[in-house]
């Protein structure tokens, strides 16, 4: 099977590949380029992310710098997704995060693993599993989620967590490896950090 098929099927593959590598480095050069846009530029960083990503959807903003082995090629974003600086996405296969994600600095979603036995690894094999990340969720900074786990919606990730595991809908998940710690509960409606209450005029 050719290189590329594997890179989404899960098998073993070679990712120095030459064929591959050319497309990888076009797509890295785009990367480059919306790296170097000035941010109050948005009109080109919009523009720019819709030929990079595989979609995208509206209002959706990331600051720079952005890394992505792929510049994006891979990665399916809903709308009104926002992410914080130094977001890396490993996407060498698909990436999925839903609409109303908040995406805190320094986090990693990553598709690519390596094999344990040292023999394949000194080859540089690579299999890649994907993410997929729910609708409303939040992950905080230095959240790093590894190839082939699931988040459902409206799920809270603890600033440096390791996501190791699937996570279903409405939980507060911390550490590492990453654990539920909660349900999203009504308190969660009545106050917003601590015991500051939430103004029902926002709600």
């Amino acid at each position: 099977m050719d290189p590329k098929t594997c890179m989404h099927t899960g098998q073993l593959y070679l990712p120095g590949d030459e064929s591959l590598q050319r497309e990888q480095l076009k797509c890295l050069d785009r990367l480059h380029e919306f790296n170097q846009i000035n941010p109050s530029n948005l009109e080109r960083k919009t523009a720019l992310l819709r030929e990079m990503f595989a979609e995208i959807g509206e209002d959706c903003y990331i600051e720079t710098p952005f890394h992505a082995n792929w510049g994006g090629r891979h990665v399916h974003f809903g709308r009104n997704i926002y992410a914080n600086f130094n977001l890396t996405l490993v996407d060498d296969t698909h990436i999925y995060v839903g609409d109303f994600c908040q995406i805190g600095p320094n986090v990693v979603l990553a598709t690519a693993g390596h094999p344990i036995c040292p023999e394949l690894r000194e080859r540089a094999y690579q299999y890649n599993a994907p993410v997929r990340i729910g609708r409303n969720c939040w992950l905080g900074a230095n959240v790093v989620v590894v190839p082939g786990v699931t988040i459902g919606d409206n799920v809270v990730v603890g600033a440096g967590s390791v996501v190791t595991h699937d996570l279903p809908n409405n939980v507060v998940a911390v550490g590492n490896p990453c654990h539920i710690l909660r349900e999203v509960n009504d308190r969660d409606r009545e106050y917003y950090f601590k015991d500051r209450r939430i103004d029902p005029a926002v709600l």
